[in-house]
């Protein structure tokens, strides 16, 4: 077995130890405890906690960088992922809240996630002239979701 498989079974050890199927991972301790460069942490994180194989990644570079590993729900996932690879071309308000919908219908995201997903996704919020304006208008029609579920 070689460091690469056995960086990744230590970590989906840590995964399998946690309640809420997240672990966050400090590259450099990782990088120390395996006598490794952080670079092949990040490789292992690459090709072995993907999307694909159902996992999603989002990390924080620097002093304090971290890792987060979250590990996804196979089932939901395996159905998801066929339709998730259809909106890599762009898709409309329509397509987009057909979607949501779905994901609604098949108990993946609540009647709550559903609202604040379509809001979000609307024609008045993504009318934008900047990326700062539009993560405004999506912050705020997020906000005004939950503050308007009663």
């Amino acid at each position: 077995m070689n460091l690469v498989d056995i960086i990744e079974l230590h970590i989906k050890a840590q995964l399998e130890d946690s309640l809420d199927n997240r672990v966050l991972l400090r590259r450099n301790e990782l990088a120390q405890f395996f006598g490794c460069a952080p670079s092949q942490i990040n490789y292992v994180i690459q090709t072995r906690f993907n999307v694909e194989r159902g996992y999603l990644t989002e990390s924080q570079r620097g002093g304090g960088g971290y890792i987060r590993v979250i590990r996804l729900n196979r089932d939901k996932f395996k159905k998801v992922l066929p339709a998730l690879t259809k909106l890599d071309g762009g898709i409309n308000q329509r397509q987009a809240l057909d979607f949501i919908h779905w994901l609604h219908d098949q108990d993946m995201i609540s009647t709550r996630e559903a609202k604040i997903m379509s809001v979000v996704l609307d024609g008045s919020v993504l009318n934008f002239a900047t990326r700062d304006d539009l993560r405004a208008r999506m912050l705020i029609a997020m906000v005004e979701a939950i503050m308007g579920e009663g």
